[in-house]
Parts: structure tokens; C-alpha cells; sequence
């Protein structure tokens, strides 16, 4: 019986933290959260589709994983929303309850535990808001970089330019994806160009 049990024991010390370090699921919220996110990233203009698909390639891509980053931020901004509810309650236990706890009889809280339930959720949900508003940031940089990108392709010296400019493989396919995704990071081409006779 002693050998089943450490057999056990050691059996679930070695699954415990690789549980522990797995990616949330995403739930409908997030599903849906990427979505929308999806539906902005691609826009309605040819060169936002075309650095769309380049990028993700289809749209249930973008989907599966912006609805995984979606996850990771629930769980980041919940995991330092407890992080900054403890220091505070920590700091000023009495004044902490004060602000964040529910009034009993006579503006007194008898149930001193609900005050952190609420802190967390609270700066949780600012937390997720803030980053919502850095993916929706981040989009627009997306489709300002394909609309520049598209402008520079267009114009002189022209598209074979614009591919060995950008093109990182043998045929120069990818630079349109290359020049968005280098673009909104505010990097150059890989490569200069060469110089054209």
C-alpha cells in the first residue's frame, strides 16, 4: 500500500506543474472577443484583407489565436488584480475594507472577506479593458501598416522593387506580409534593396 501511494505521489508531483504552466482555455467571452478583434485586424480595404491572410492565413486562425491571447490576459490581469488587492489590504487592512467591503448594519461590514472579492474583480475588469484598448491599438497599426505598404507597392519604382525590397524568401512572395509585420514593429526591410540600373 506504501508503494501505490508514493507511486501516486510522485505521479501527481510530476503533473501538477505542467497543469499549472498550461494556457487557459478560452470560454464563449474570449471566443467571441476575437471576433470582433478578427474583424478589425482584417478591415474592408484589399490590402488589409491581403495582410490579413498573409498573416493568419484564414480567419478561424485569427480566431483560435486571439481567443488563446484573449485567455492569457483574463488570467494575467485577474492573477495581478489579486497580486495589488493583497498588498493594499496588506498596507491598511481597516481602510481597505472601508473602500472596497459591502456595509452591514450601521455602515459596519460584518463579513470582512467580500472587501477582496470585489477589489479583484474590479481592477480585473480595468485591467482586461486596458488591454482590449492596447489589441484595439494594435489592430489600427496593423491596417495603417498594410495601407502604407500597399501605397509603396503601388507607386515607383514599383512592385518588382517592392518584393526585393521586402521579399525575404527565393521568389520574393512574402514581402507584403514582411513589410506590414516589419512596418508595425517600426522596422525596415530585412535586407536593403539592391540598387536597380
Amino acid at each position: 500500500m506504501k508503494k501505490i501511494t508514493l507511486v501516486t505521489g510522485l505521479a501527481l508531483a510530476l503533473v501538477v506543474p505542467t497543469v499549472a504552466g498550461a494556457k487557459p482555455t478560452p470560454n464563449a467571452g474570449d471566443k467571441r472577443a476575437a471576433k470582433t478583434e478578427c474583424k478589425t485586424l482584417r478591415g474592408n480595404t484589399d490590402a488589409t484583407r491581403e495582410a490579413f491572410l498573409a498573416q493568419f492565413q484564414n480567419f478561424g486562425a485569427c480566431v483560435t489565436k486571439k481567443a488563446v491571447e484573449e485567455a492569457v490576459e483574463a488570467q494575467k490581469a485577474h492573477k495581478n488584480a489579486a497580486w495589488e488587492c493583497k498588498t493594499e489590504r496588506s498596507e491598511n487592512p481597516t481602510q481597505f475594507q472601508a473602500d472596497w467591503g459591502t456595509p452591514g448594519q450601521n455602515g459596519v461590514n460584518q463579513n470582512a472577506k467580500n472587501g477582496f472579492g470585489k477589489c479583484v474583480s474590479t481592477k480585473a475588469k480595468e485591467k482586461e479593458q486596458e488591454a482590449d484598448a492596447e489589441d484595439q491599438e494594435d489592430a489600427t497599426e496593423f491596417k495603417n501598416a498594410a495601407k502604407a505598404c500597399d501605397a509603396e507597392r503601388s507607386n515607383p519604382p514599383g512592385e518588382e522593387a517592392f518584393n526585393a525590397k521586402w521579399g525575404e524568401n527565393e521568389s520574393d512572395a512574402n514581402a507584403f506580409g514582411k513589410c506590414v509585420s516589419r512596418t508595425v514593429r517600426g522596422l525596415g526591410p530585412a535586407q536593403p534593396a539592391a540598387p536597380t540600373s
